[in-house]
């Protein structure tokens, strides 16, 4: 997991907008496997390990569903520990009649599925960084069919109880406006190194020569506006940077390039040109 620790920049957190927070909750517990860490008003904090928060769920007042054609969250991505952990989780969503989506990425093998309100997840094993095949400074990525046959093999499956412990955020991949302007803030302002390059609509980035941390898209039209304010999805992700000099020098190169970088407890917000919003902390585990 040497990707999402220092010196690298990676996603730690993922905070979501849900209309009903009963629902969402009972969702994330028992078909995915989080525990519930913290409860309190209209939120609820989410954890894998029973220490760390991984995902914030927000019910807002007057919630909405969110409107098509606009941008935000497309996943965040739920990295296990082993392959064993994702036949597991296969074994479980098949017994739960869970509707799934699957691919092998070549860097991975990844299932994907939606919560109650339409918010994209996927739960992904990377494959170990030695059998990624790079070319340049690209990284080689596809979409084949997963071999549910291979991963199954000789497994024998245990109760879902929870997700494994060292279950992190692997990545998170958005919905965005242009691509280009989404390339700038996130390669020339946040720090990240293009990795890869899908046609001309979706694009990959990461730190420390990771398959991604970041994906974009524009799968929801070039031009997408952000949705309003009270519909669901995202409201913010966190990116950790290893220090406080990292952290201010990309608060920096987003201020030349014209971006708002503010405070809240301790942490910089910046948004992006397509109104998605990103906390920017430091420290690492």
């Amino acid at each position: 997991m040497s990707f999402h620790r220092s010196p690298n920049v990676y996603v730690d957190h993922v905070r979501l907008k849900v209309r009903d927070l009963d629902r969402s909750v009972r969702f994330y517990r028992e078909i995915i496997g989080f525990s519930v860490l913290a409860r309190e008003g209209n939120t609820a904090s989410l954890t894998a390990d029973g220490k760390r928060a991984l995902i914030t769920l927000e019910q807002p007042e007057n919630a909405a569903p969110k409107p098509a054609g606009t941008t935000g969250l497309y996943h965040f991505a739920l990295l296990l520990p082993s392959r064993e952990d994702l036949a597991q989780i296969v074994l479980h969503f098949a017994e739960r009649n869970v509707p799934l989506g699957s691919a092998d990425h070549l860097v991975s093998e990844a299932l994907y599925l939606n919560d109650p309100d339409g918010n994209g997840i996927e739960i992904y094993r990377d494959r170990d960084p030695s059998e990624w095949q790079w070319r340049g400074k690209e990284v080689h990525m596809t979409v084949d069919p997963l071999d549910f046959r291979g991963l199954l093999s000789g497994v024998r499956k245990r109760p879902w109880n929870k997700l494994p412990d060292g279950t992190i955020i692997g990545h998170i991949h958005l919905h965005v406006s242009r691509l280009d302007e989404a390339e700038t803030f996130y390669a020339d302002g946040l720090g990240f190194d293009v990795v890869n390059r899908y046609g001309g609509h979706a694009l990959f980035l990461s730190s420390g020569q990771y398959h991604h941390h970041i994906g974009l898209n524009t799968w929801q039209g070039i031009g997408a506006p952000p949705p309003p304010e009270n519909s669901v999805g995202l409201r913010e992700f966190t990116l950790v940077y290893p220090d406080r000099q990292a952290r201010s020098r990309a608060a920096g190169r987003l201020r030349a390039l014209g971006a708002e970088v503010g405070e809240s407890d301790g942490a910089l917000l910046a948004v992006d040109p397509s109104g998605n919003r990103i906390r920017l902390e430091t420290g690492g585990h």
